[in-house]
């Protein structure tokens, strides 16, 4: 495993252990920790956002990406499809909607596949 991939494997894998924890915070109820749970959540982010920064400098990219429209198209592709995913798990998990939110769910899912193709393009 080379360095980069390790650095990227530690940052991501502590990122999205406190976004995750950070949300399941501030969704249940149960917790009474919602404010809490956003300040956890944020700093995942910040964690992310900071692995993706890291990786790009360790690759000798730019740290600052060119916009064009693929890159604007695909970061709105990702933000739909995970928004998708997450409310049809809302939906089953915290609002008892089982069949709408399955349903949303697997449009998310198929939106986020949507990005492979996005992404690395056919062959």
């Amino acid at each position: 495993m080379t360095k980069k991939n390790f650095i990227t494997l530690i940052l991501s894998t502590i990122g999205g252990i406190l976004f995750a924890l950070g949300m399941c915070m501030a969704m249940i109820p149960e917790w009474n920790a919602f404010t809490q749970g956003v300040a956890v959540g944020c700093v995942g982010l910040v964690v992310l956002a900071a692995m993706i920064l890291v990786r790009r400098k360790m690759e000798g990219k730019p740290i600052i990406i060119k916009f064009t429209a693929k890159t604007i198209g695909t970061i709105f592709l990702s933000i739909a499809g995970a928004a998708a995913l997450g409310f049809g798990m809302c939906l089953v998990m915290v609002w008892n909607n089982l069949v709408p939110g399955i349903v949303i769910g697997i449009v998310g899912i198929v939106l986020l596949l949507c990005l492979i193709p996005m992404v690395k393009g056919l062959k």
